[in-house]
């Protein structure tokens, strides 16, 4: 049988909210087409690390950090009203490139697919 961190569990809820709370509460523009990936709950929950991707240029990325940065503690207090927590975590949000990688990763197979190298 698995067991489950409570970190773990936690750290899925937060997800759900702070993706919620960026697409419907947060009306700082800079945020616009943020995608929360991830997040990473310290075993005492009192930390997180918010991994979020943007689709554009590192200026993109830039704006969307500040963004977040910005809104960090509005979305504290949100999460600490919507979440029965005796501490609300410290946020502090990471770009994740893994999305840009896997999309570049799938335009070379692509690539290589059109050049009749690789057989379906």
């Amino acid at each position: 049988m698995l067991t489950y961190k409570r970190a773990k569990r936690v750290g899925d809820n937060i997800l759900k909210e702070i993706a919620n709370l960026l697409l419907f509460k947060v009306r700082d523009p800079r945020v616009r087409g943020v995608t929360v990936t991830g997040v990473q709950l310290s075993d005492d929950l009192k930390h997180a690390k918010v991994y979020y991707s943007v689709m554009g240029t590192q200026e993109d990325v830039k704006t969307a950090q500040a963004g977040l940065d910005s809104a960090k503690g509005f979305i504290k207090r949100e999460i600490g009203l919507r979440m029965e927590l005796r501490y609300v975590p410290d946020l502090m949000f990471v770009y994740d490139p893994s999305l840009k990688w896997s999309s570049k990763i799938d335009e070379l197979i692509e690539q290589i697919k059109e050049e009749g190298e690789v057989k379906p």
